[in-house]
């Protein structure tokens, strides 16, 4: 299954011309299964201006399975990706991304991003990406 971040789905929504945005275009029309987190699925909607557009993306989304953290276990392994990050000399700028890496890890999912914190958190870890 693949997890497809916050910064995909504002290029797929805004139309952007990114190959991000075109690879969840063919996720979606080959049916393959995608999923997203609680935290995405709050970064998407909170930046959502138009009341129906709110509602038709809510729905949609809602529509997804949605990964939930599991418990604290999901925080620890978090500050623990940041911290090997950091041991790397690498910083990780937001700490959602590596709660999000972290439900990843937990589930086995594979990550479709466009943010350059997944790319350093899976030069550090065993965050699987799909490249595209």
């Amino acid at each position: 299954m693949i997890l497809v971040d916050t910064s995909v789905w504002i290029d797929f929504l805004n139309g952007a011309h990114s190959k991000e945005r075109h690879a969840l275009h063919r996720l979606i029309e080959e049916e393959e299964d995608i999923s997203i987190t609680e935290m995405i699925l709050t970064e998407i909607l909170q930046g959502i201006k138009e009341d129906k557009d709110f509602k038709r993306v809510k729905d949609y989304l809602l529509e997804l399975p949605i990964h939930r953290p599991k418990g604290t276990e999901t925080y620890l392994k978090a500050a623990g990706i940041y911290r090997d990050c950091r041991k790397r000399g690498k910083t990780v700028r937001k700490t959602v991304d590596c709660i999000i890496a972290a439900i990843c890890m937990e589930n086995n999912l594979t990550l479709l991003h466009k943010d350059s914190d997944f790319e350093l958190i899976r030069a550090c870890t065993r965050l699987k990406v799909l490249r595209i």
